[in-house]
């Protein structure tokens, strides 16, 4: 008989903890996993997956309006919000049994409930059970801030923002991340009145200045309002039901749903770290070593909650290679250069590698080779929206070191490209490739 419960205890059922459940599972151990939500986690439940089904159904608005230049009639167009949002709604419930599913069938015990640390091999449940466990690993992930000002209890996150009753005619938004960028492009694109406010004048940080510049320009000619240096300090609720949004020292704007996206703190709160002696990091994070193990020998830790880079694929290599490490006799650690992303705003932005700013600073001499275009979709419709790629170069070397577009399609490109970026291709290879044409994509290997 094991003197523990279990081998694995995971602590959050996202995409880190499944993925480390099935392939310690898939190892011979004996797996449980606790969540207190739905399994899935933020991606499948409230984040990438449902927001994207999102970003696909304000992307007809677009089709249809452009639809007259290539021959087509369509009378009688209208949008439903409920229906939208009851579709996306059901596929995230599939989504749910899926992952559900996959837990059973590779014999992963699960319970519907909160679980804390209660010793290093130990796990306490809501229900006062406690359980023990060889290793203990958690993947609880990260949870949306909310800023204190007057008012805040009538704003909501990116948690709420799937399961409104009604469409809001009128959007405020603070924040310009990637989130806050999403949110207002599908707003917008569905009908929306968006507001964007911000405590600085950037949006997109740690994105390509150009690309920031292109789309900010471009979102601003589709009606998206910005408001910069002005956070909100005040959100009054009106007898019928509409708000009063205070930005910093600026007139109050109407609304009718005010979306708070400044970004997501590690899900770490009565957590019971404090009983296996691991301290919190300055961002509420769990500190980690290269290998995901925190200060407890027993315990590890994946995903958003290590306040590392905060992307679904990351969290499920980080909770693959902990499994293998624990249960497959392989140990690995985790690349974290060169990580494709994507801002599914609308045009959508996708990079790869060091950006202009950055490549400079590392390498010194580099050379920055773009392309400035209107894709030939923009000009069949008569739209004069311009796409731009860019390609970050080792002048030494010829070394690609970043890619950087922004235009329709362009997560769709760039996943193929970022093999090239993460292979240590040149631009002498980009230049011997023969172009696809027509495509956006040929762009990449035309750059002289």
């Amino acid at each position: 008989m094991s003197e523990f419960d279990y081998d694995l205890f995971v602590i959050g059922a996202g995409s880190g903890g499944v993925r480390a459940s099935r392939i310690a599972a898939s190892h011979g151990a004996k797996v449980a996993v606790a969540e207190e939500h739905r399994i899935g986690g933020t991606c499948v439940i409230r984040g990438c997956v449902p927001k994207k089904m999102l970003v696909y159904g304000s992307h007809f608005a677009e089709e249809l309006q452009d639809a007259a230049h290539y021959g087509w009639s369509i009378e009688g167009m209208r949008f439903d919000w409920q229906t939208l949002r009851d579709t996306v709604l059901r596929d995230v419930d599939r989504l749910e049994t899926a992952y559900t599913s996959t837990l059973d069938n590779n014999k992963v015990e699960h319970f519907h409930k909160r679980a804390a640390i209660a010793g290093p091999n130990a796990v306490r449940l809501a229900s006062g059970r406690e359980v023990t466990a060889r290793y203990i690993l958690v993947a609880t992930g990260a949870w949306p801030v909310m800023p204190e000002f007057e008012g805040n209890e009538h704003c909501i996150t990116s948690n709420e923002v799937f399961h409104l009753p009604e469409f809001p005619r009128r959007v405020v938004i603070q924040g310009a991340g990637y989130i806050a960028m999403e949110f207002a492009g599908i707003f917008n694109a569905l009908g929306s009145h968006v507001t964007v406010v911000n405590r600085s004048d950037v949006i997109l940080r740690g994105y390509d200045e150009g690309l920031r510049d292109r789309l900010l320009q471009i979102t601003m000619a589709r009606g998206i309002e910005y408001k910069f240096h002005c956070p909100i300090t005040k959100v009054e609720k009106r007898e019928d039901g509409t708000l009063m949004v205070t930005p910093g020292q600026q007139d109050p704007i109407q609304a009718d749903v005010v979306l708070i996206a400044t970004g997501r703190r590690p899900k770490t709160d009565g957590l019971g770290l404090e009983n296996a002696g691991i301290a919190l990091g300055p961002k509420g994070e769990i500190p980690v070593d290269e290998y995901s193990k925190t200060a407890c020998d027993s315990i590890y830790a994946v995903g958003d909650v290590t306040d590392r880079v905060q992307l679904t694929p990351i969290a499920i290599r980080e909770g693959h290679a902990v499994a293998d490490a624990l249960f497959g006799g392989e140990q690995r650690t985790i690349a974290y250069d060169c990580i494709p992303s994507a801002v599914f705003s609308q045009p959508p932005i996708a990079a790869v590698g060091l950006t202009e700013g950055e490549a400079r600073n590392q390498y010194g001499n580099i050379k920055v080779y773009s392309s400035d275009f209107r894709p030939m979709k923009n000009v069949f419709a008569e739209r004069h929206e311009r796409g731009l790629y860019k390609l970050v170069v080792d002048a030494n070397t010829g070394r690609i070191l970043g890619i950087h577009m922004i235009g329709p399609d362009s997560p769709e490109i760039l996943q193929a490209a970022a093999i090239a970026v993460k292979a240590g291709l040149t631009k002498a290879d980009f230049d011997a490739t023969v172009a696809l044409h027509p495509s956006m994509a040929e762009e990449l290997v035309l750059m002289r």
